[in-house]
């Protein structure tokens, strides 16, 4: 059920930016293939070819929405750091550390995601919500979300240069604001995670290190001996679990 949710909720949005694109009256584009009409209701209907055309240039865009705009950033970063720490080279590979990544960006979301489908997704299809409220309705949701997660300093920052606030309230901060101090603050959170996971794994390259060159072993490489020890620790503290759970904690959802 919440594979189909997060199915229609991307058929949601791709059908919510299409609908808001092409809100204006218009006449014949150009080409007969391209085309709108207006009927007797005031309403706007496109041909297949523009739709279609619409369509395709709306799926290239929606991947980057919603990774940029989720704990997608925060989570492939933190797991890209605790794989170069671990030493295991392309293992996991990156399309399991994406797919990962992408779980645990649903997990993290879910919550939202319920809500989006509700209170937008669902009266929408239904027809008792007009496309540019529904695409209002789920973006202010998304918006709550980023800014809860946001530094305050990174927000101040980008505002003090674009030159606007101070805001009332987080419905009045624009989304031209919103969406770099998250990414912002994303990277900088994801890189402090990913510090304290190197930590413990720095200081066992250290020690092997150390006990290779007193017994002058120098031509043995020090990584080659610590990576068995490394995967030993990191499996006896039940380190995936441990590792996924607190990056999840991290993030404020409601």
């Amino acid at each position: 059920m919440g594979r189909l949710k997060l199915l229609i909720l991307i058929l949601f949005t791709t059908n919510l930016v299409a609908s808001v694109a092409f809100s204006q009256d218009a006449s014949v584009l150009g080409l007969p293939a391209l085309s709108s009409t207006v009927g007797e209701n005031g309403e706007a209907s496109y041909s297949l070819s523009l739709q279609i055309l619409v369509l395709m240039t709306v799926l290239t865009v929606v991947p980057s929405i919603v990774l940029g705009m989720t704990a997608f950033t925060r989570v492939i970063i933190v797991l890209s750091i605790l794989r170069q720490a671990l030493g295991t080279q392309q293992t996991p590979p990156n399309q399991v550390l994406i797919a990962i990544a992408l779980f645990i960006t649903f997990y993290v979301m879910s919550p939202i995601f319920e809500i989006i489908y509700e209170t937008a997704v669902n009266p929408y299809l239904e027809g008792t919500l007009s496309a540019q409220l529904a695409l209002s309705n789920a973006t202010d949701l998304l918006k709550e979300f980023m800014v809860a997660n946001t530094r305050s300093d990174t927000m101040n920052m980008f505002a003090e240069m674009a030159g606007v606030g101070p805001f009332e309230n987080t419905q009045a901060i624009p989304l031209s604001i919103v969406l770099p101090s998250f990414i912002t603050s994303e990277l900088k959170t994801a890189f402090e995670i990913g510090f304290l996971i190197f930590l413990p794994f720095l200081v066992i390259d250290f020690v092997i290190a150390s006990i290779l060159m007193s017994l002058g072993m120098m031509m043995l490489s020090p990584m080659l001996i610590s990576l068995p020890f490394k995967l030993l620790l990191f499996v006896l503290v039940d380190g995936w679990a441990m590792m996924i759970g607190s990056l999840a904690s991290t993030f404020v959802v409601g």
